[in-house]
C-alpha cells in the first residue's frame, strides 16, 4: 500500500499535466497554447495578448515545460518547485488563462524526444490554432531548447502515426515566436503586433503572482533590491516592464490598426510568423487576432 501511495504521489503532476480531455472544439472559439521554459516565460512575453483572448471568451493555455527549481538565490529544488507552481496557479487567475507547469529541472532542459511527444499531446489535447513560443535564438539554453522541442513539434502534430495516443489535429496550427532583443543570426521580425496599452496594468497584475522571480531573483542576479509594499512592487515591475516600441513593431501596428491607431499605441507584443506552421494569410491572421480592429 505505501509503495503505491509514491507511485500515485510520483504521477500527479504528469496526470495534472495532461488532463485537458481535448474539450476544446466550442465553434468560434480560438484555442492558443503559449509555451515557455519557465514559469512566468509566457506572462511576460505573452501576457497582454493573452488577457485579450481570454476576455474575448477565446481559450488560452500557459505552459512552463520546467518547474523553475533553480532560479532563485537561496531558495531551490522541491520547495522552490512548489512555490513557482502555486506561484503560476495564481497567475493563471489574474489572466484568465489555465496554467501547466511540467515536472523538468530548471536549467536542465533538453529537446528530447520524450519531451517532444509531451508537447505534441498538449498543442493536440489543446485542439491549438496558435501556437506560441520563443525563437532559438537566446542567452538561456532552456529557452532555447524550448524553441526547439516546439519546432520540432510542428507538422508532426498533424502526423497519425506519431504519438500514437492522442489524436492529430486536422490541421497545423500557426506557429508563432514572441519578442525578444537578439540580432544574430537575424533579428526579431514582428509580423503581427498587437496593441496591449489598456490591458498592460493587468498584465503587469498577472506577472507579479511570480513574486520569487520578479522580486527576488531577477532583481538579485543584478544586484538590486525590489520595493516591499504591493502597490510599490507593482509600480516598479510596470516601470521595468514598459517599453519604448521598436520602429519595425510600429510598422507592423499600423499596418494592422492603421495609421491613426497605430501611431497611439503605448504598450505592445509583437510575433514573427514561424514557417514551420500554417503560413496564414492577412485575412487568416485577423481572423485568427480578433482583438485587431
Amino acid at each position: 500500500m505505501k509503495h503505491l501511495l509514491v507511485l500515485i504521489l510520483l504521477f500527479i503532476p504528469f496526470i495534472k499535466a495532461f488532463s485537458l480531455n481535448n474539450t476544446f472544439n466550442d465553434e468560434g472559439k480560438i484555442n492558443v497554447i503559449v509555451i515557455g521554459a519557465h514559469p512566468d516565460d509566457a506572462d511576460g512575453s505573452t501576457g497582454g495578448t493573452a488577457i485579450k483572448f481570454a476576455e474575448l471568451g477565446h481559450n488560452v493555455l500557459f505552459v512552463s515545460l520546467t518547474n523553475g527549481d533553480a532560479g532563485h538565490q537561496s531558495i531551490g529544488g522541491g520547495e522552490l518547485a512548489r512555490i513557482r507552481r502555486a506561484e503560476a496557479e495564481e497567475a493563471g487567475k489574474r489572466f484568465g488563462v489555465k496554467y501547466i507547469v511540467l515536472e523538468n529541472h530548471d536549467g536542465e532542459l533538453m529537446p528530447t524526444l520524450e519531451l517532444r511527444k509531451d508537447v505534441i499531446r498538449l498543442i493536440r489535447e489543446w485542439n491549438a490554432d496558435i501556437v506560441i513560443g520563443p525563437r532559438p535564438n537566446d542567452y538561456h539554453p532552456d529557452h532555447r531548447n524550448t524553441a526547439t522541442v516546439i519546432q520540432d513539434a510542428a507538422y508532426l502534430v498533424i502526423v497519425p502515426n506519431v504519438v500514437t495516443d492522442t489524436p492529430p489535429l486536422k490541421k497545423n496550427p500557426v506557429f508563432l515566436y514572441t519578442q525578444d532583443r537578439f540580432q544574430k543570426p537575424y533579428p526579431f521580425q514582428p509580423d503581427i503586433a498587437i496593441d496591449i496599452s489598456d490591458v498592460f496594468d493587468k498584465k503587469i497584475y498577472g506577472m507579479a503572482a511570480h513574486e520569487s522571480q520578479y522580486f527576488d531573483w531577477l532583481p538579485w542576479t543584478v544586484g538590486i533590491e525590489a520595493p516591499t509594499g504591493e502597490k510599490e512592487r507593482l509600480e516598479w515591475l510596470s516601470s521595468n516592464r514598459e517599453r519604448v516600441i521598436a520602429p519595425s513593431v510600429r510598422q507592423s501596428l499600423i499596418k494592422w490598426y492603421g495609421e491613426e491607431t497605430g501611431a497611439k499605441v503605448t504598450q505592445a507584443e509583437a510575433f514573427e510568423i514561424c514557417e514551420y506552421g500554417t503560413r496564414p494569410s492577412d485575412e487568416e491572421i485577423k481572423r485568427l487576432f480578433p482583438m485587431i480592429k
